[in-house]
């Protein structure tokens, strides 16, 4: 009985079409690595928002300063922000102080929930396949190989925060009162 279904097993992974494997879109990539973040994982939306099936996080497709045009984020450039006013930023996007997507109301894409998100949900977007940026070019039209605020404060250092680097996906944390790239994520419902 168990070599029948290992059998079966063996089959049907052999049978598995080649369509079924996820792509990912690289400027430059590593084929020797796995891919972590196929397209089929997401859900583009028509709003330059994508959900995350596997994680259920929706993100901005574009970072803060870049504008999303219905096709890309070639609109902008990215802004740099030091921790502290990252955080006010956020909120200035979800009570309607600063307009994001120039649509005259509070929020993003009609949501008011947008925060920055933690080391490891940011993690999760992080391409290992590709560099320069470290991100799927798909996904993430017109991104940028920056380093990236988290939310996430250094235990041991208040004055410290994490940070992930957009360029070659590494992780680690910097004092917050330095410059980085923002990309916004909320909790999809």
């Amino acid at each position: 009985m168990y070599k029948r279904i290992v059998w079966a097993l063996y089959v049907g992974a052999l049978c598995l079409p080649s369509a079924t494997l996820a792509d990912v879109t690289c400027n430059n990539e590593n084929t020797q690595m796995s891919e972590s973040t196929p397209s089929a994982d997401f859900i583009i939306n028509n709003d330059g928002t994508v959900t995350h099936v596997k994680t259920g996080l929706m993100w901005m497709r574009c970072s803060l300063g870049q504008t999303w045009n219905g096709t890309d984020c070639s609109t902008g450039s990215v802004m740099s922000y030091q921790w502290q006013s990252a955080l006010q930023t956020v909120e200035a996007i979800n009570s309607g102080q600063s307009d994001q997507d120039g649509d005259q109301f509070a929020g993003y894409a009609g949501y008011e929930d947008w925060r920055l998100p933690n080391k490891n949900e940011l993690e999760s977007i992080v391409e290992p396949r590709c560099w320069s940026p470290a991100v799927n070019a798909e996904i993430f039209p017109n991104a940028r190989s920056y380093w990236y605020w988290s939310s996430t404060r250094h235990t041991f250092s208040s004055s410290m925060a994490w940070r992930v680097d957009f360029d070659a996906g590494s992780v680690g944390t910097w004092h917050k009162t330095n410059y980085y790239g923002v990309r916004l994520v909320r909790t999809a419902q």
